[in-house]
């Protein structure tokens, strides 16, 4: 499967829903099925602006974020040069649809897509975030999530 990192709290918020657009400064043709990987550092200063921006939202203390490992899946649908959404910034924005978190799943991560091999831990993960992402992983992650 094609990963994707991001420092936290970012990592979490695609996970967990509220953040629909994960900005770069490159393009991808990349789409579909997409894990999450949550960086070793943490940017403090995006989590301010985060609380400045979104005072509403209530996203976890620092030492709360899972690091460094696979911490959740989305169908990446889009790769966008605008976008509706508030946390688009751009360039380009790759579009997330469906997110699941799951059960952290440690895991050296690389700049810009890369690849992961099943193992027995992302196996049992991938089942624990929810019936279609087994569903997907059975039919060779060709399925949308």
């Amino acid at each position: 499967m094609k990963a994707l990192s991001a420092r936290q709290p970012w990592a979490w918020l695609i996970v967990h829903g509220h953040k629909p657009v994960e900005n770069r400064t490159w393009p991808t043709s990349h789409r579909g099925d997409t894990l999450i990987h949550a960086g070793l550092e943490f940017d403090a200063e995006g989590l301010q602006s985060v609380l400045h921006a979104f005072p509403d939202l209530q996203p976890l203390l620092p030492a709360q974020y899972e690091l460094g490992g696979i911490v959740g899946r989305a169908q990446l649908i889009a790769c966008v040069t605008q976008h509706p959404t508030r946390w688009f910034t751009g360039p380009y924005g790759f579009v997330m649809h469906d997110p699941k978190p799951m059960p952290l799943v440690k895991l050296r991560g690389q700049l810009g897509f890369f690849d992961v091999p099943m193992s027995p831990l992302l196996h049992d993960a991938l089942h624990r975030a929810g019936s279609s992402a087994a569903e997907a992983e059975a039919a060779g992650q060709e399925r949308l999530f």
